[in-house]
């Protein structure tokens, strides 16, 4: 049984760029749990703890319909023969180079990653018919955008990072090849994943780290960030659902009535909790759960951060029926139980 999926060739895959990450790793094992092949690529970067994703990706190979390829995107060549030599109708790219504050240490890293990486994708997606594409933006293009929650209708031409001035990119190259290729495309804004197995650069991880080794954790804007912090498995549901919801293009003739669709075949979406929490709540919660109150170390606002993240669904909603279902409470506990486990404390 292939779940949403059951009309898929028994001889065909879903691709999975990032399957080691944090989002890739967690989407390819569900993937999996549905009995369907997942080609997974990731170049198992050392960004962060290597050891982590390794140990990621030697759950996804207890499965034996996982095929995992470790390549980097930027190798045009080798990403070519992937899709050559495997049977691909679906693409989820997750890969990128992550991480705001690190965008404004090695700029080059986002351009090679996240721009020309991603070229390479629209390229194979095109030369071998793929029947979606889709790939991870992020709710950092919102910049420095004032009106909240933040609409997929909205303007995004104000990054603040350059890390977001990458995933407008993505937005713009995907309809470009919607438009020249009819190639269908779904671009998912993401709004501050957190959950097991996440990302040591992200503030959940860090602060649970910081809190049980008694260290001062760095609370910036002086504990005034908001985030609408988004559990991995809802993510995860949003992503497998959209899967085989192709966009068709509107039949307006144009692509300026609305800034999240077009004539061509391309779609963009929020997901996000569309939640907020105040971070001294998210930290408060977080003390609750580990019994232990953290040392604070009150910060201003970081270069290309934003003070409050607010993601607008409606379109989610009204197009899958999916809305977003953890609470702050039962995600940060749920973190902390596999943090302990994992690190064996």
């Amino acid at each position: 049984m292939k779940g949403l999926l059951k009309n898929l060739p028994d001889d065909s895959s879903v691709l999975v760029t990032g399957c080691a990450g944090f989002i890739g790793f967690h989407l390819a094992k569900r993937l999996l749990e549905e009995h369907i092949s997942v080609i997974g690529l990731d170049n198992v970067n050392d960004y962060y703890d290597i050891n982590l994703k390794l140990s990621r990706l030697a759950i996804l190979e207890e499965y034996d319909e996982f095929k995992f390829y470790k390549i980097t995107l930027e190798d045009s060549h080798k990403v070519n023969k992937i899709f050559r030599d495997n049977h691909i109708e679906y693409v989820i790219n997750l890969a990128a180079q992550a991480g705001v504050r690190y965008s404004l240490e090695n700029p080059r890293a986002y351009i090679d990653s996240n721009i020309v990486g991603f070229l390479n994708i629209l390229e194979t997606c095109k030369e071998y018919d793929v029947r979606h594409l889709i790939y991870a933006s992020s709710s950092s293009v919102y910049g420095g955008n004032k009106k909240i929650p933040f609409s997929t209708s909205h303007n995004v031409d104000h990054p603040v990072s350059l890390y977001a001035a990458t995933k407008k990119a993505n937005e713009l190259m995907a309809h470009t090849y919607s438009h020249l290729y009819n190639l269908p495309t779904t671009g998912l804004r993401f709004f501050t994943v957190y959950g097991p197995w996440g990302r040591p650069d992200m503030a959940m991880f860090l602060f649970t780290d910081a809190i049980i080794k008694n260290r001062p954790i760095k609370v910036f804007n002086y504990g005034k960030m908001v985030r609408d912090f988004t559990y991995i498995d809802d993510i995860v549901e949003g992503i497998y659902r959209i899967i085989p919801y192709i966009p068709q293009g509107n039949d307006r003739g144009d692509s300026v009535s609305d800034c999240n669709e077009s004539y061509a075949p391309y779609k963009i979406y929020n997901i996000g909790n569309n939640s907020p929490v105040e971070l001294e709540y998210f930290i408060s919660v977080l003390e609750s759960k580990l019994g232990i109150k953290a040392k604070k170390d009150y910060l201003p606002m970081q270069p290309g951060d934003v003070p409050k993240t607010y993601a607008d669904i409606e379109d989610i909603k009204k197009d899958i029926d999916f809305t977003p279902s953890t609470t702050i409470e039962e995600g940060i506990s749920h973190f902390v139980d596999w943090y302990k486990n994992y690190y064996k404390l």
